[in-house]
């Protein structure tokens, strides 16, 4: 029988998760902090060419679109409202202002939390990285 609390101390000694989730936000290897971790804008390699560590069972699946949503809704909705409040722009201005901010910011984010929810799955051992080394 396996000690469930050996192996959560085990896990957060020998992969610890702050360095995991910034080299993710970095978009590197979680493991080694080199090896580009995507092929791409959004295609995760199978494997890390620096030090081999396997990618190809992550499961970030539609995790990072979503954190991108909620991301970028908190922080332009209130700046709407405030510059609408403000200065009172026309509508068209409004929209290509804040149209324009929401797309550049979304396409920023979403690669970067992307590399860190698989830095986080492979800090927790979660899904097929528990069996990696």
């Amino acid at each position: 029988m396996r000690d469930t609390m050996t192996d959560t101390v085990r896990s957060e000694t020998d992969r610890p998760t702050k360095p995991a989730l910034l080299r993710g936000w970095r978009r590197k290897c979680p493991k080694c902090g080199s090896g580009p971790m995507l092929k791409g804008y959004l295609k995760v390699r199978d494997t890390c060419p620096v030090c081999r560590e396997e990618f190809h069972h992550h499961r970030a699946d539609d995790g990072p679109a979503y954190l991108t949503i909620l991301i970028v809704g908190h922080l332009l909705a209130p700046l709407l409202m405030f510059v609408f409040e403000t200065w009172r722009p026309s509508p068209m201005v409004m929209i290509e202002i804040f149209g324009i901010g929401t797309v550049v910011l979304s396409l920023y984010l979403l690669p970067r939390l992307k590399g860190a929810m698989i830095g986080y799955q492979w800090a927790r051992r979660m899904n097929g990285f528990a069996h990696a080394g």
